[in-house]
């Protein structure tokens, strides 16, 4: 590792722009390491794969709101201030100015209407970094078009606003589920103001309360002065293959963040951005700016080991990648380096495919449409021996339920039903499975009809060690695993169709996103991140009850019904739940922050980051 590390240097040299360049720099930029193969030249404004062009995104860009798992609440970000009201405009609040959830329910529970109605204020100083104020037509076009797949070309933003009662369709309005005021019906059902009218949009969305969740949070909220003359059924908003005004714009980006993109400055091997300091609406307590660095350099090393070795030599600040718990002991002994070691957000799953279609049967995957044989197979993976012999002690074991004991609303102890003396386990497993395959080659592999049972675990090159494991500890109940390359296009060749035994997966469940992510991980199917296909009736209905639930309570209390049947179907496996560690120099900024899943390049490190004098 260490002449890795060494080596490293012959690559540095190839940047464009001086290696030693933050040594001599006493300017208040912060150097960003990025493990990518490449840098994107261009910024499609809603979040996508493009590697380090989602991080771009979001501090170009604004969301309505943030998301605290910490207090369970929306925190503003262009969004201002929002609430459920009743049907004529009527704010359903606490005496404290809270949602009042037990209105909300008793309000909409009985109703006939299908839709509650939440009110949205904006700030009314917000800017785009052209100079054009945010209004709430900004945020109609941008919702608008996330439920025109014609128009955006974009399957996330259609599951963004599933929740949402609108629609359009080639630029043509179906169903109108919001209302500003000047895009209201003819009878303007609800109160807005003309002093409001920049500031103030009423939404109707489905009798879910989680369903402001994603229009919230997820949506990078558009310009509509920008992109409302140049998006067309032929010129889509996602588009493979930009050209002209578009190309320009993805080059260009106008956004309302904190940030903007310094194109002059950067290049294939570095991404500059600038702070609009005093130009941003939202302020410090003290009424300054924000954030008090004023550039960012995101500087790009094709390796983890190339990165780290800029860090220890003083080239970059920090990493923005989760680095490997391989690399801890490296740092132990090096002044000037903070390392935070933090807990993860995730659970990584071992999901077996359950129900393949019919072009993609075989043998084995029938064998695995037995949850008897899952469970044999749940019982033999050891994650506490994972967590200290793959992720060196950097991470901890997780509940079969899937949901992390952080999440303390919502975890049930009673679905971690994996937990216990795994010896005793291993022998329950092959209890099951000799009643079902007795019989076992010259090597102690079970057989089905004279075959082998051997399931391929379909993986990319850094999960190599993971499979290692599980070969050696599913070996102990006669299950054969082997590793399978998923390449660069896993969902598309092989996962979204079904054409797999077993892979991995990771799974995020809190507070905000159980409406969504239960529903694509376990209930629906076709592009979703359902890979196995699973189909369980009980598990669905209980979903479909949660989703639906006005009571926040109850709401809560079938989130951990829905652990235990999550768990009893051994269909996505805990594997282990890992940490989040992060590396960054103390030489010339200290403050650096890291909740949970974060690395220390966020967005609270960049509101405290202090320049060491």
């Amino acid at each position: 590792m260490l002449l890795c590390l060494v080596l490293g240097i012959s690559a540095l040299t190839g940047c464009s722009t001086s290696i030693s360049e933050r040594r001599n720099d006493n300017s208040s930029t912060l150097y960003v390491g990025v493990v990518s193969t490449a840098f994107p030249t261009s910024f499609m404004p809603w979040l996508s794969r493009d590697g380090v062009a989602t991080t771009v995104a979001s501090l170009v860009y604004n969301t309505l709101f943030s998301f605290d798992e910490e207090t369970g609440e929306y925190l503003p970000c262009i969004g201002k201030d929002w609430c459920y009201t009743d049907y004529n405009g009527n704010e359903l609040r606490t005496a404290e100015g809270k949602i009042d959830y037990e209105a909300v329910e008793a309000y909409y529970e009985d109703d006939k209407k299908d839709y509650m109605l939440v009110k949205v204020t904006l700030f009314d100083d917000a800017t785009w970094s052209d100079g054009e104020p945010v209004t709430v037509d900004d945020v109609y076009y941008t919702f608008d078009i996330a439920t025109d797949n014609a128009l955006s070309n974009h399957a996330g933003a259609l599951a963004w606003t599933a929740d949402l009662q609108h629609k359009s369709e080639k630029g043509v309005l179906k169903q109108q589920g919001m209302f500003t005021y000047d895009n209201n019906d003819f009878w303007n059902p609800y109160p807005i103001s003309e002093e409001e009218k920049d500031t103030v949009i009423y939404l109707r969305v489905n009798k879910v309360l989680g369903a402001v969740a994603t229009l919230f949070t997820s949506i990078l909220i558009l310009p509509e002065h920008i992109w409302g003359g140049l998006v067309t059924e032929t010129e889509q908003l996602n588009n493979a293959s930009p050209s002209g005004e578009i190309l320009k714009q993805y080059e260009n980006p106008v956004g309302c963040g904190a940030w903007t993109l310094d194109k002059a400055h950067s290049g294939r091997q570095m991404i500059v951005l600038k702070n609009r300091g005093e130009e941003y609406h939202r302020k410090a307590a003290d009424g300054s700016a924000l954030y008090q660095v004023d550039t960012i350099k995101l500087m790009l090393y094709m390796d983890e080991n190339t990165a780290i070795y800029a860090l220890l030599k003083g080239y970059v600040d920090l990493l923005d990648n989760t680095m490997s718990s391989n690399y801890l002991r490296l740092f132990e002994n090096e002044e000037n380096i903070e390392v935070k070691n933090v807990s993860g957000t995730s659970v990584q799953t071992l999901v077996m495919n359950v129900n393949p279609l019919d072009d993609f049967k075989t043998p084995m995957r029938e064998i695995l449409g037995n949850a008897d044989v899952r469970r044999a197979i749940a019982l033999a993976i050891n994650q506490e021996e994972i967590v200290q012999k793959v992720l060196n002690g950097a991470g901890s074991t997780a509940s079969a339920g899937l949901m992390l004991d952080s999440q303390t609303e919502l975890y049930s102890e009673e679905a971690n039903i994996l937990a216990g003396d795994y010896s005793s386990g291993v022998k329950e497993a092959n209890e099951i499975l000799d009643r079902i395959y007795p019989n076992k080659d010259s090597a102690g592999y079970r057989l089905a009809d004279g075959e082998r049972i051997s399931f391929e675990i379909l993986a990319n090159p850094g999960e190599l060690e993971l499979v290692s494991f599980l070969q050696i500890q599913l070996q102990k109940i006669g299950i054969d695993v082997q590793y399978k390359a998923e390449g660069s296009m896993a969902e598309d060749t092989y996962l979204f169709d079904g054409d797999f035994d077993m892979t991995f997966q990771a799974t995020i469940f809190n507070v905000s996103n159980v409406d969504i992510m239960y529903q694509s991980h376990f209930v629906s199917v076709n592009r979703t991140s359902n890979y196995g296909r699973l189909a369980d009736q009980a598990l669905t209905d209980k979903i479909n009850e949660m989703r639906t639930t006005l009571n926040l309570d109850r709401k809560y209390a079938l989130v951990k019904e829905i652990q235990s049947l999550i768990a009893e179907v051994y269909y996505k496996v805990p594997v282990y739940a890992p940490n989040t560690i992060s590396v960054a120099r103390t030489d010339r900024f200290t403050g650096y922050q890291a909740g949970a899943g974060e690395t220390m390049f966020n967005l609270d490190t960049l509101e405290s980051l202090v320049k060491v004098a």
